[in-house]
């Protein structure tokens, strides 16, 4: 037997997901290594083979495809961790970093400073020679700017080089003509082109990306390198492929080529696996690990991809799948002010101590200690009883934050805990009500191993009617990363708009890029028969700063001009969505256009084959204990069920507590749960009414 594998480093535990031949799947953690992710990838491995009852290399050498989520150059980049980069761009044009987008600040936040640029003042040099918008050069190149730019550069040390000149979109020659300069005086620095890297008119956004891909750069590479050394020591001898920010996945040599795709690309993999499991068209997804809650949407069942994505107060400059972060997870950290009020995050106690209750040296109070002094979580039953929690040294840390409240252990616990919920269901209201999505209206999937005993009182909050805790909810990235395509992305730069629409043109630049998706996946290695295309335009109104992503349906393989009122419609409608208005006696621009090439892999949808048994007769509650319940009004003896247990079609009724060896679900009165043919919990949120009903 063979396996195909996804793990997903988080902030506390690093997922193994195991697909058999048989479609059946498998879920493994193991504590997160800071520092050496590599080797919490292989102990992860070590936990699957010792589940398969297997000796780890066996079970190593029978893995054919292994894919991989990191967080590795988005920790670098938070941390600012990132590679000494040399920045080259136009003379007189020194402070393109500096200005970015002329960033609006909150009315009344006049004291903030001008924030820093990506790469400092000191280490950006220019050349003269300028392209015009046409593509013309109106001056040339000078060859004594980059010879002297790169004798700064070697004197203070840098480790990579970007390039961003104006108008490379139109022609690339002088920035060709520099990495030729600099490939023969210093073949050994990596360097990225701006036009390149991120194809597209905004100066800002196309060499911001530049900059962020080159300070990276060797980071990643040295990473992969270690990764793939660790592996091929453990006897794998099959094929590695990395997630990327678009929500799918890439052959190693194209993310070296491109490393800036793989930030924030464990997290896009989560709305893939939503993607996956729920037919309904608007989905929210949240994902509660060690470190962050992170949250994405699916609009009309579509993934949202954002060209606004920040790192501090940068753009990423690429587009990416739009996933939000907070400082919410289970370690993250309750402190109390000199005020008197209680902050949840975001600082976190990460892996390392990690929470009060695993023992390995934190004091501080985190979410998860709380959830133990409330009862949540069974300190015995911890990774199935893997690792037992101190309930001891989480009483002794939510005590500290009680003595400052001047509440009891268990109020103080429960203030954490809402508080958390709090700033989750904030982060939620962001993506959806200010993009233009209701959740009252929208259906909930859970994610991470602490979402599910915190979405009831989110529920309520929100105003949801109904959620979902997959079967593997505590892995649910990884399980995005198991199902997922290959994906690929790729602009061209060409204007018009929708009076004077250049056909021609348009369809020209989809079949070259088309082409380029095609090389994409040939060196993937991916058969003609496996191998879609979808296609968008950025647009917006005339005069408009500022343009917004529609998709655009290709029906015979190229526009006709029966489609472009179609396209003109569908921005109203995108516009409409988006900002509630819609001005149809308006031009609209078209700026942009994209293609995403997707291979489909072989087996990625075999999970779909596997179910679990029927439920037989009512489901029986493997135990009791006591939970604090705010809402009903102190501690509560609540029967728990064992989630593995319960076959398709069992029904449960709140309040109560599900649990499984990687997840506690917390079903509160009014919340009715089934459990549909692959182990899926379905809930179903009463209104507040009917609650008070059953009281």
């Amino acid at each position: 037997m063979t396996f195909q594998v996804c793990l997903d480093i988080g902030g506390t535990f690093t997922d193994c997901l195991v697909a058999s031949e048989t479609g059946e799947v498998s879920i493994f953690k193991a504590p997160t290594t800071p520092g050496e992710f590599h080797r919490g990838f292989i102990d992860a491995l070590y936990e699957a083979a010792k589940g398969f009852e297997l000796e780890p290399r066996d079970f190593i050498a029978r893995i054919d495809l292994a894919l991989h989520g990191s967080t590795v150059s988005t920790n670098a980049l938070v941390e600012r961790r990132v590679a000494k980069t040399g920045l080259i761009l136009n003379e007189g044009h020194q402070d393109i970093l500096v200005l970015r987008e002329g960033p609006r600040k909150r009315a009344f936040e006049w004291r903030l400073d001008y924030p820093d640029p990506y790469i400092p003042r000191g280490r950006t040099r220019t050349v003269r020679g300028r392209i015009n918008s046409r593509g013309e050069e109106i001056f040339p190149l000078s060859e004594d700017d980059i010879r002297d730019a790169l004798q700064d550069f070697r004197r203070i040390g840098i480790e990579a080089i970007a390039v961003g000149l104006l108008w490379s979109v139109a022609n690339p020659a002088h920035e060709l003509a520099v990495r030729d300069h600099i490939h023969a005086a210093w073949p050994e620095i990596p360097i990225t082109l701006s036009h390149e890297i991120n194809p597209m008119m905004r100066e800002y956004k196309r060499i911001i990306a530049a900059a962020i891909d080159a300070s990276i750069s060797p980071i990643i590479k040295a990473y992969v390198q270690d990764l793939e050394q660790a592996l091929a020591q453990e006897g794998f001898a099959g094929k590695l492929l990395l997630a990327n920010c678009l929500g799918g996945m890439m052959p190693v040599a194209d993310m070296l080529r491109k490393p800036i795709y793989s930030v924030m690309s464990g997290p896009t993999l989560a709305p893939m696996a939503a993607l996956a499991l729920s037919e309904e068209p608007d989905i929210i997804v949240g994902d509660m690990g060690g470190t962050t809650f992170d949250v994405s949407a699916l609009r009309n069942h579509q993934l949202i991809v954002t060209p606004d994505s920040m790192i501090h107060q940068d753009s990423l400059g690429i587009p990416k799948v739009d996933v939000r972060s907070v400082g919410a997870g289970g370690g993250s950290i309750a402190m109390v002010d000199e005020g008197g009020f209680l902050h949840v995050g975001p600082r976190s106690a990460g892996a390392r101590p990690g929470p009060a209750c695993y023992g390995l040296g934190g004091t501080e109070a985190t979410v998860t200690d709380a959830n133990v002094v409330l009862g949540l979580i069974d300190p015995h039953y911890f990774l199935g009883g893997r690792m037992v929690l101190r309930r001891d040294l989480a009483e002794a840390a939510i005590a500290r934050i009680a003595a400052q409240m001047n509440t009891s252990l268990e109020q103080a616990a429960h203030a954490i805990y809402t508080t958390s919920n709090h700033n989750m269901v904030t982060a939620i209201e962001e993506i959806t009500i200010r993009e233009g999505l209701n959740p009252r209206d929208s259906y909930f999937v859970c994610g991470g191993g602490g979402t599910a005993a915190h979405i009831a009182e989110m529920a309520d909050i929100l105003g949801l009617k109904r959620y979902m805790i997959p079967r593997f909810t505590a892995g649910l990235s990884a399980f995005g990363g198991l199902i997922s395509d290959i994906r690929w992305e790729q602009n061209g730069v060409l204007q018009t708009d929708g009076a004077q629409f250049d056909l021609a043109g348009v369809n020209a630049l989809l079949r070259r890029l088309r082409d380029a998706g095609e090389d994409f996946l040939a060196s993937a290695q991916i058969p003609s028969e496996r191998r879609s295309f979808e296609y968008a335009v950025m647009g917006r109104y005339e005069y408009q700063s500022w343009e917004i992503e529609v998709p655009v349906n290709l029906r015979e393989g190229e526009l006709t001009p029966a489609d472009i009122p179609m396209l003109l419609e569908g921005f109203h409608q995108m516009h409409e969505r988006i900002y509630s208005i819609r001005a149809d006696a308006d031009l609209i621009e078209f700026t942009a256009w994209k293609v995403r090439a997707k291979g489909h892999r072989l087996r990625q949808n075999a999970w779909r084959d596997f179910t679990i048994t029927q439920q037989d007769g009512e489901p029986r509650a493997k135990g009791s204990r006591a939970v604090y319940l705010h809402e009903e009004g102190g501690s509560v003896q609540l029967p728990i069920y064992d989630a593995p247990s319960l076959g398709a079609g069992a029904r449960l009724a709140g309040p109560c507590i599900l649990e499984a060896p990687t997840f506690t679900a917390v079903l509160k009165r009014g919340n009715d749960a089934a459990v549909d043919l692959h182990g899926n919990v379905h809930v179903t949120v009463a209104s507040l009414s009917s609650v008070e009903a059953q009281r």
